[in-house]
């Protein structure tokens, strides 16, 4: 058989294993999460980042099975490794935003459906959180207006919290 030929077969096999693993890793992790009745919006982050890595491995499969040598692989990694590293101590870049998401995930009080009002006196944004994805925050004004906040800006400005927009409104009847 030829080489291309086996390459082409190792690439579908890869495809099928990605795909497989992916929906395993999925119902795995949300089930585990559901059991630890964690909120469906960091279910969602979770399975992101299981998603990230399982791509990011298939990649590296990828590029040994078309033939990039060992050092390319490695060189392409340990790049990716310094970016993130970087992002870890760049305050404005958007890798800093992808590395808030990511502590908003396991520390930050904030969820889906919570009444944000910002404390700053420069800003005053307030509504629901509608959406947390890795760059920003989405809140809903009562308005009906997105307002999209970088995620990097929750470790620079002070929130308070309510549980959800319901209990704001009753508690100001």
């Amino acid at each position: 058989m030829k080489q291309f030929n086996v390459q082409i077969i190792e690439t579908i096999i890869i495809f099928g294993s990605y795909i497989i693993l992916y929906f395993i890793f999925k119902t795995v992790i949300n089930n585990f999460l559901k059991r630890t009745r964690l909120e469906r919006s960091r279910r969602k982050m979770a399975i992101r980042a299981v998603q990230l890595f399982t791509t990011m491995t298939a990649i590296i499969l990828l590029t040994g099975v078309w033939g990039f040598k060992q050092n390319e692989i490695a060189m392409f990694v340990s790049t990716i490794l310094t970016v993130l590293g970087i992002a870890f101590f760049a305050q404005w870049s958007l890798l800093s935003n992808i590395t808030s998401s990511i502590l908003i995930f396991f520390n930050h009080p904030v969820k889906l459906g919570d009444y944000v009002k910002v404390l700053h006196k420069d800003y005053h944004f307030e509504g629901e959180v509608t959406e947390m994805n890795y760059f920003f925050v989405h809140l809903k004004t009562n308005d009906s207006e997105i307002i999209t906040i970088p995620n990097s800006h929750f470790f620079d400005k002070s929130f308070s919290v309510a549980e959800k927009k319901q209990k704001h409104s009753e508690d100001s009847k």
